[in-house]
């Protein structure tokens, strides 16, 4: 009885992590077998939002290279829904369906990492910080594509702001 009691406490601590990262994956899974692009984009934030946990919960651990293997993943998962939606709709203007929460995901998670770069050291922020940069470039984008006829981006038009 007394050997039960110390693996059932390590259970008791262990589930919610397997149960996030098995959340996570079943996430990814749906992302990955979506063949829709607005839809694709959509799953972004649920994703978004799980893979961040896993994130916060390697960085907790100390694991830097995990943390930042899982933003790296959230990354091109980004620019893979971005670029399904680009060659799909021409418009998003008028049709922002998955732009809009594609957008919505970049901005809460700059938000989330910002805080999470805090307690690190700048030689240890660097590589987060030049995926924040990507991620933060991809976000303006995002906008100017949502909001096209923006005060003062007469003549910009949208070359090169692409994928």
């Amino acid at each position: 009885m007394k050997r039960i009691a110390p693996v059932f406490l390590m259970l008791i601590f262990l589930l919610p992590a397997f149960a996030q990262q098995s959340r996570t994956a079943a996430l990814r899974e749906k992302f990955t077998r979506e063949t829709n692009p607005v839809h694709k984009a959509k799953d972004m934030q649920a994703l978004g939002d799980a893979e961040f946990h896993d994130l916060q919960a390697e960085l907790s651990a100390g694991n830097l290279s995990g943390a930042l293997a899982i933003l790296q993943q959230y990354r091109d998962e980004v620019n893979t829904a971005w670029k399904g939606l680009d060659a799909n709709e021409h418009d998003p203007d008028k049709h922002s369906g998955g732009y809009k929460e594609l957008e919505i995901s970049v901005r809460e998670t700059l938000g989330r990492l910002d805080e999470a770069l805090v307690p690190m050291t700048a030689d240890q922020q660097k590589p987060f910080l030049g995926i924040r940069k990507e991620l933060d470039s991809t976000d303006h984008r995002l906008i100017h594509e949502l909001f096209p006829r923006q005060p003062g981006a007469q003549g910009a038009g949208t070359a090169g702001l692409k994928p």
